[in-house]
C-alpha cells in the first residue's frame, strides 16, 4: 500500500499540481498585501479617509457596548457585525488574481499558436485525366503524358 501511495504521490502531474498550489498561495498573499497596503489606502483617502477594512455594520453590540472605533474593537467586544469592507477587499483581490490569470493564459495560448508551424506548401498535384500524383511544377503528366494547365 505504501508503494502504491509513493507511485501516486511522485507522478509528475501530482508534483506539478502541488507546486502550482504553493505558488498560487504565495501569489495570493502578495495580491492581498497589494490590495490592503497599496491600492485601498489611496482609494480610502480619495473617499474621505475611509479604511475599507474597518467598514462594518453592527448587528448586535458586545460588551462593552458600541460605538466601536474599528472592526478589531468590535470583534474584541464580541459584537456581531457584517464586515462589508473586508468583503470589498476580497472582491478587489479576486479581480486582480483573475486578471493576472487571464493575462497569463492568454500569453501561453499565443505562444502555443506561434509554435505551431503553418502548413507546408503542396509539392504535388493530381493529374485531372488519370488522377496520378505529379510534381506541382510539371507541365505534362508522367503517366498519361497529358498536358497539365499551370493553374
Amino acid at each position: 500500500m505504501f508503494k502504491e501511495f509513493k507511485e501516486f504521490a511522485l507522478r509528475g502531474n501530482v508534483v506539478d499540481m502541488a507546486v502550482g498550489i504553493i505558488i498560487g498561495a504565495a501569489f495570493g498573499t502578495i495580491v492581498k498585501s497589494l490590495v490592503d497596503d497599496v491600492i485601498m489606502p489611496p482609494i480610502g483617502m480619495l473617499l474621505g479617509n475611509v479604511d475599507f477594512a474597518n467598514l462594518f455594520i453592527l448587528l448586535k453590540a458586545g460588551s462593552p457596548a458600541a460605538p466601536y472605533a474599528s472592526l478589531a474593537d468590535a470583534k474584541a467586544a464580541g459584537a456581531v457585525t457584517i464586515n462589508y469592507g473586508v468583503f470589498i477587499n476580497a472582491i478587489i483581490s479576486f479581480l486582480i488574481v483573475a486578471f493576472v490569470m487571464f493575462l497569463l493564459i492568454r500569453n501561453m495560448n499565443r505562444m502555443k499558436q506561434e509554435e505551431e508551424a503553418p502548413p507546408a506548401e503542396p509539392t504535388t498535384k493530381e493529374c485531372p485525366y488519370c488522377l496520378s500524383t505529379v510534381p506541382i511544377k510539371a507541365s505534362r503528366c508522367a503517366y498519361c503524358t497529358s498536358e497539365l494547365s499551370e493553374a
